[in-house]
């Protein structure tokens, strides 16, 4: 397979994805919330990697909403349809994200790999919003002018830096899950 033959075949994925987002967007505007206050903020997640199976957990985690920043579209596919049941909300940066949280009562936490509080350790409130960064770059806040988001971190003891983000958040909801009740 030639180089002009592999770029066609990835631009027309990538039209397909985005034909497929379209349509599940338009049915994402009556989902209702989950079952539980937590919210998910996904900070600058790239559209073809982790996004529809953060999405695939918030669902089965029961989270109130996933809000995602600087994301215009993202593939559904790997979603398996939950996209549909867990309200999105968009936002062109974050600033617009923080305010209508703060505006709402949550707490934020920032998701780090190598500092903050053990996530096992900490109490965490009923309305809670979980702030996911970048794969590559991880969260792209300016931390000192939102001084009052708190770190987590997600303790490990192999080798490897940092968990992949979809991981990372699927062990955050069942946490949360955990101290809040969920019948687990």
């Amino acid at each position: 397979m030639g180089l002009r033959r592999i770029r066609r075949h990835l631009q027309k994925e990538r039209q397909s994805a985005i034909r497929r987002f379209r349509k599940q967007k338009r049915l994402n505007l009556l989902a209702p919330s989950g079952r539980h206050q937590f919210i998910i903020v996904l900070d600058h997640l790239k559209p073809f990697f982790n996004i529809g199976k953060i999405f695939r957990s918030a669902d089965a985690f029961g989270a109130a909403e996933v809000h995602l920043i600087a994301t215009d579209f993202f593939d559904p596919a790997p979603a398996k349809g939950s996209f549909k049941w867990v309200p999105a909300k968009f936002h062109a940066d974050f600033a617009t994200c923080y305010a209508e949280l703060v505006a709402r009562q949550y707490t934020l936490y920032v998701m780090e790999a190598s500092h903050g509080e053990d996530l096992a350790a900490a109490n965490l409130p009923k309305k809670s919003a979980f702030i996911f960064g970048n794969e590559e770059f991880g969260p792209q806040i300016n931390k000192e002018l939102y001084p009052n988001i708190k770190s987590l971190k997600i303790h490990q003891v192999g080798k490897v830096e940092s968990l992949n983000v979809s991981v990372a958040a699927s062990i955050v909801m069942y946490e949360y899950n955990r101290q809040h009740g969920s019948g687990f």
